[in-house]
Order: structure tokens, then sequence, then C-alpha cells
């Protein structure tokens, strides 16, 4: 299986998530060393967010900003608490945009070469376009052309939710059913897929 080169977040020696030795610090960091598209897998608790953030982080120590786009809406306490959570984790260089439902607009206005994009998640942007009765097939075509053409780099958590057993609903299965195909459109795009399993990342794909 590919691993990335030099000693970085997936080098167990180097430190884990917090050693981003391969990610040097530069003017152009993050276009020169984060790959295109990143699509960053896993199931609940996983590690998956903080992972994703560990990619982008060691672009930022020399003063740079981020831009994290996040789809969830804080519909009830324990969401708000979630929310707060993250925000207070990543800290001042990162820039949030709360987008539920137009992802490939929001990429298209904050992607820029020097500026990475941290999308946390997909399921939840999936949810959303579900429950207002959007066309989905549209707008997974939207976003896969919007990162086809990003000027900067841009990692996409999502959650794997097809490791379990069959839903008893309808609804539910065919949450099942887009998440799958979406993540699959979006795999075949992307330079880098990781798929995280207790707080341990394990690489799929590593294009050159």
């Amino acid at each position: 299986m590919p691993a990335l080169a030099g000693r970085g977040p997936l080098d167990s020696s180097a430190g884990g998530f917090g050693a981003l030795n391969s990610y040097v610090p530069a003017a152009s960091a993050a276009q020169s060393l984060l790959p295109g598209v990143t699509l960053v897998l896993g199931g609940a608790r996983s590690g998956k967010s903080r992972y994703a953030e560990s990619l982008i982080g060691g672009t930022l120590a020399a003063g740079g900003t981020a831009v994290y786009v996040a789809t969830a809406t804080a519909g009830d306490a324990e969401m708000a608490a979630r929310i707060a959570a993250h925000r207070a984790r990543r800290g001042p260089q990162w820039l949030t945009v709360e987008e539920p439902y137009d992802l490939a607009g929001v990429l298209r206005r904050e992607s820029a070469p020097e500026r990475p994009v941290l999308v946390d998640c997909l399921t939840l942007w999936l949810s959303n376009l579900m429950a207002a009765q959007r066309d989905i097939a549209a707008a997974t075509s939207d976003l896969l052309a919007a990162l086809a053409t990003l000027p900067g780099p841009v990692v996409l958590v999502s959650n794997e939710v097809g490791l379990g057993i069959v839903p008893d609903n309808a609804l539910a299965r065919a949450f099942r059913d887009h998440a799958g195909r979406l993540h699959q459109e979006i795999a075949a795009t992307a330079r880098r897929v990781v798929f995280v399993v207790a707080g341990l990342p394990l690489v799929l794909k590593e294009s050159e």
C-alpha cells in the first residue's frame, strides 16, 4: 500500500497526527505540499476530522490561513456544543464558513492557491440536501465540476456509513446508497484517499 514520502502524519515513528514534518511551512506550502483533492473517510469518532485538520495545520505555522466549510447546522444543543468544540480546537487561523447546501459555490468562492479549504462533512451536506428535497445528482455533479477546477487544495471529510447492517427503513437505505455513490465518485478523482480507524490513518490512494 502506498505511503506518504518523508516523516509526516502517517509515520507513527514521527509522532502521529502531531508530527507534520513533511509539510514544511512556506508561502506556497498549501499548494505545493497538499494534493488538489484529499478525501478522508471514517466512522463516528474515528479521528477523521482531527486527522484532516492536521493535514492542513502544517501550512499555517508561518502565519497562513485556512477555510473551514461547516455543513452542519446547530439544530439542537448537542450539535451546537459539537460545533463549538470543533471551532475552539481549530484556533484563530481558521476562517469558518457555514454552508449547508451550496458546497460547490462556496468552494469556488473561497479556494485560493495559498489558502487550503477543509469541508466537514460531506455526509451532513448530503443529509441537508435530502431533508430539503434537493436534486442530489445535480448537486453532486456541480461539486465534482468545482473540484476539478479549484485553484487551491481542498480536504473533504465524510462518514463511511456502508460497513454496518442494512438499514431497516427506506430513507436510511437511500442515504446509505447516496453516500456510497458520492464517495466513489469523489474518490475516483481525488489524488489522495485516506480511511481513518481508531485515530489511525490508512492510505487507500496516493496519486503522484
